[in-house]
């Protein structure tokens, strides 16, 4: 990985066409022929404006994808890709909108119209309502599991260590209900203790971590995803990191070590794709993330690179 400013200005001077740079994967993959490997998408969000408009949209930072982004807009933009399923994921709506985000879920993986076959849905695991909201889940065969967002400025620091928290974690586990952690990478520790704390409940480990290339060093995220990797409840999404590197850097350079890191420490089995769109837009497509992680994992074998993209999924999600 690049260790620092000197080494990236070089790097600005000496790309050239085929390399994967963020800005220009969309020109590097849009005449490439549809992909021999099927894709399940593990992260995939959708957001109609007149019926869930997340309130963490309003920011500048996220200006990019502000606007409607449905299932047909996906479909474009994974044009060739091989997409062949997607799991919807939550999209931070308001909390009173959660039962009506599950609700639209589920309709809408009954109508079979689309690669949408299953979601993850929103929930607060320290409210007290939350047994109630849960339990109503459980067999469905749509709802596959529940996130809160922790990384985000309301979520207090230990939130998910709580007594409350972990008594509803482990519910979920009885359920049959998977839980996403969706956590700040210096809280990765906490993560650890929460799974130790409910080994009977399936986790997903989401966005690598958290891991990013704006942090060229990270000992101790290395040492948590190393330590997380060792609970053998918890799958790991590689995703999101996309979205860390800049426009004018090497994606596939800059994110090398954080998805080598991640693939080591929780083996072939154990990980899944997630496109994360269309918060990828910010940085780059799709279509520029697929590309980016095949460069990455050029070396592994067509059967590792099947259990990432579709196998693990299907078997994890029950798809």
């Amino acid at each position: 990985m690049t260790s620092d400013l000197t080494r990236r200005d070089l790097l600005k001077q000496t790309l050239v066409a085929g390399t994967a740079v963020v800005a220009g994967l969309e020109a590097a993959t849009s005449t490439a022929a549809p992909a021999a490997i099927p894709i399940i998408d593990t992260h995939q969000h959708l957001w109609d404006m007149k019926q869930f408009r997340p309130p963490w949209l309003g920011g500048p930072a996220e200006a990019k994808i502000n606007r409607p982004e449905t299932m047909s807009d996906y479909l474009k933009a994974t044009a060739g890709l091989n997409v062949v399923k997607t799991i919807y994921m939550e999209i931070d709506a308001a909390p009173q909108q959660q039962q009506e985000e599950a609700n639209w879920l589920a309709a809408a993986c009954k109508k079979h119209n689309s690669p949408l076959v299953a979601g993850v849905i929103a929930g607060r695991p320290a409210h007290p309502e939350f047994a109630a909201y849960a339990k109503q889940f459980k067999g469905s065969p749509y709802i596959k599991g529940i996130r809160q967002v922790l990384q985000v400025p309301e979520a207090a620091r230990g939130l998910c260590l709580t007594p409350e928290y972990v008594r509803n974690i482990r519910l979920c586990g009885e359920l049959g209900l998977i839980f996403d952690i969706c956590i700040r990478p210096e809280e990765l520790a906490d993560a650890v203790k929460l799974v130790d704390l409910c080994p009977h409940t399936r986790f997903v480990l989401d966005h690598c971590g958290n891991g990013s290339a704006q942090n060229p060093d990270q000992p101790q995220w290395e040492q948590d995803i190393t330590a997380i990797g060792k609970r053998k409840n918890v799958v790991c999404k590689v995703s999101g990191v996309i979205k860390t590197v800049q426009p004018d850097w090497d994606a596939v350079q800059e994110l090398d070590r954080i998805v080598k890191h991640v693939a080591h420490s929780f083996g072939p089995d154990r990980i899944v794709f997630g496109g994360d769109w269309p918060v990828c837009n910010k940085t780059s497509s799709i279509a520029g993330w697929v590309h980016t992680l095949k460069q990455i994992l050029h070396d592994a074998s067509e059967l590792d690179k099947r259990k990432l993209f579709h196998d693990n999924a299907a078997k994890f999600y029950g798809v």
